[in-house]
């Protein structure tokens, strides 16, 4: 709710230019929390493979990140919208909360087997809760980032703002994916007896929870946030928000804005691919490139598909980071949608590429398109999407517009599978095209459904050029 006005006249202030070492200060600590979720990608499903998972069944263990995400980030979004502290301020303390549960989460997970003994309990069992808690913690770090930057940012900065978190996101991304294989060339083991998890990865969690911690709290104290006060100046009036109540949140849900809505369509296809190559790339290449049955998953043939994989995934990971310093001049020069089309049409012809490439050692060429689509997934959807966002729900709404993300990953989780096994014969690469052909969709609902963006003003633009010389 928002209070009466008085009759007093009041001058807007404007929302202050920041540097790009603050944007970088502040976005630091998603370094941290991609650098877990490379961990958890590259993995997790070893980890499930060790202590007994059946092979069919690990797509099912993959929808607890989606599901803990459709769970948590419209909570954090409305509480982050309603808490403010002189000494915390109003995002700060769920980043510091999600990343000391998640950094126990890194701990706990590739102990399992341990803990089990320990417990008395599963392995298993204790493995899928562990990363539900890592999951769920690193959602409630996650969320209040992207809503940061719409909070601290001018809209005209925003395309910088998201840019440089994408850059952030692939230096940890790539980073998670290498570092078991960096302590395997340190003489630490990556086997271990049955049930159990090598030394390699287990160590690498630990590094990985002691550089989340370390990150969230380099952005916790290099960082200050606005006061209500200071948006309600930003306004140029007395505009008070007073706290919404938690049923509000379903009201925001009915007022979704109509660019979230189309941007949400953009979304799911490109979520629905996304998760389509991650499932699936290592089954995909195993039996299209490196010509084994469906069910020769034990073979050294099939562990090397997994680590070629595991490769592939790193290259994408960092081709965006390059990709990512050219979307603000980029989107300057041709616009935010075409940008953002652009690069969901090359990511598309870079998964379709893959079943057209049948040597393995130019499957790196396929990964140009995806490190470009990754880039722009990470950064142009938020940056169309604050122009639309009141500024008092900026949290709530980004936590909404995560819906449009796991839910693609849901429905491809649980009927994924199916489709490959009943419709392609169990040819994963055939379902890889077909995320490829939503990644084409999605570029095409970009550019035809989304209107160009027409509230930047020419001094706003002259600014945000000014800004992207570094």
């Amino acid at each position: 709710m928002i209070s009466k006005q008085t009759d007093t006249v009041f001058t807007k202030r404007v929302k202050p230019k920041l540097s790009i070492p603050q944007i970088i200060n502040m976005s630091m600590g998603f370094l941290g929390i991609q650098l877990a979720f490379g961990l958890q990608n590259g993995n997790a499903s070893r980890i499930f493979a060790n202590l007994g998972a059946n092979v069919e069944d690990l797509s099912l263990f993959w929808l607890v990140a989606p599901i803990m995400g459709l769970i948590v980030q419209p909570l954090i979004g409305h509480f982050g919208d309603n808490t403010w502290s002189e000494k915390w301020g109003r995002r700060k303390p769920y980043f510091l909360v999600g990343a000391v549960l998640c950094a126990v989460g890194l701990v706990l997970l590739p102990n399992a087997p341990s803990m089990s003994h320990l417990l008395a309990g599963n392995a298993l069992i204790l493995a899928v809760i562990f990363m539900a808690m890592m999951d769920g913690s690193i959602n409630v770090a996650m969320e209040p980032f992207r809503a940061l930057v719409g909070d601290m940012l001018p809209k005209y900065q925003g395309t910088l703002g998201f840019s440089i978190q994408t850059i952030l996101i692939g230096i940890g991304a790539v980073i998670g994916s290498y570092l078991p294989s960096v302590l395997t060339n340190f003489g630490i083991s990556n086997v271990a007896p049955e049930g159990f998890v090598p030394n390699n990865v287990i160590y690498s969690f630990y590094v990985g929870a002691v550089i989340l911690i370390l990150s969230i709290l380099y952005t916790i104290f290099t960082t200050k946030e606005y006061s209500p006060k200071d948006f309600a100046d930003f306004a140029g009036n007395d505009e008070v928000v007073e706290p919404s109540k938690f049923s509000d949140i379903f009201t925001d849900f009915a007022k979704i804005p109509s660019k979230m809505k189309k941007l949400g369509v953009v979304q799911f296809f490109s979520w629905f691919a996304l998760f389509t190559m991650w499932v699936f790339t290592t089954s995909a290449l195993a039996t299209h490139h490196f010509g084994l049955s469906p069910e020769d998953t034990q073979s050294v043939g099939f562990s090397n598909a997994g680590e070629l994989t595991g490769r592939l995934f790193g290259m994408y990971n960092f081709w965006a980071i390059p990709f990512a310093f050219l979307l603000t001049p980029l989107a300057i020069k041709i616009g935010k949608k075409q940008t953002h089309a652009l690069a969901l049409l090359c990511g598309g012809l870079g998964l379709i590429s893959m079943f057209l490439i049948k040597d393995t050692s130019l499957l790196w060429i396929s990964m140009i398109g995806l490190g470009f689509a990754w880039a722009s997934i990470l950064a142009m959807p938020y940056a169309m999407l604050i122009d639309a966002i009141p500024q008092h729900k900026m949290g709530i709404y980004m936590g909404i517009f995560n819906f449009f993300i796991v839910m693609p990953q849901i429905i491809n989780g649980l009927f994924g599978g199916m489709i490959v096994s009943k419709v392609f014969g169990n040819m994963a690469i055939d379902y890889v095209v077909v995320g490829g052909v939503c990644m084409l969709i999605a570029a095409a609902v970009t550019m035809f459904l989304i209107k160009n963006d027409e509230d930047e003003t020419p001094k706003e633009i002259a600014e945000e050029i000014k800004t992207v010389h570094f």
